[in-house]
């Protein structure tokens, strides 16, 4: 059986391998772009799988004064569907990191 300073030094070299893989993980997401649309495709937001928003389309059709209502609803849309799919990709990321990871159920890491 392993020394108790045996044990407690797996366990900080494991923390701090979890800790290095959580942090790299977090940089990835903010790389990994995503495209949230409405409209048929008239509003586009692009954001990081992090949540980030990068950028903003919106067909010029859409930019008459009359339509103002509409253009603010469908970004809206966009951007929820951004963030929805930022989420999908950044849940996907993070279970490949916790994989294999002796956590109980229902465990949720710190990721922020």
């Amino acid at each position: 059986m392993k020394s108790m300073e045996e044990m407690l030094a797996a366990a900080q070299q494991a923390a701090a391998t979890i800790q290095q893989q959580m942090s790299d993980a977090q940089a990835k997401l903010d790389a990994i772009e995503v495209e949230g649309v409405a409209g048929g495709g008239l509003v586009r937001v692009t954001a990081t799988a992090k949540g980030r928003i990068r950028r903003v389309s919106i067909d010029e059709s859409l930019l008459a004064p009359s339509e103002k209502q509409m253009v603010e609803d469908l970004v809206a849309a966009a951007f929820n569907d951004a963030r929805t799919k930022a989420d999908s990709v950044s849940n996907a990321e993070m279970s490949k990191m916790t994989q294999g990871l002796p956590l109980p159920p229902g465990f949720k890491l710190p990721f922020g």
